[in-house]
């Protein structure tokens, strides 16, 4: 899907060519509600950190092919979360990307 980078994101609207994925605070090092973990932390402190980084370069590879990337943290809610994707899904239907490229909430 993206630059021969693996890539599977929540949600995919192929036509707009939206990735969308929901990212959970802890898996993915939310800024706000993201903790190091406190207990084998020589295992859970690198997975963590591939994760992020593993984000990153999916994000960029993504864009690269020309795709609109909006990664929603998990602690968004569900509702804000829709209406978001739905605005964004609609902006790109019309023509009218407004982050063009990713966003992190």
């Amino acid at each position: 899907m993206a630059s021969g980078r693996r890539t599977r994101p929540d949600i995919a609207f192929t036509r707009q060519r939206l990735a969308v994925f929901i990212d959970g605070c802890f898996w993915h090092c939310c800024p706000e509600h993201g903790r190091s973990p406190t207990t084998n932390t020589g295992y859970w402190s690198p997975k963590l950190a591939r994760n992020v980084e593993r984000d990153k370069l999916q994000t960029e590879a993504l864009v690269a092919d020309g795709w609109v990337v909006l990664r929603i943290w998990e602690h968004v809610g569900v509702e804000a979360a829709f209406r978001e994707i739905a605005d964004e899904v609609s902006r790109l239907r019309d023509g009218v990307a407004a982050h063009g490229g990713s966003v992190a909430n």
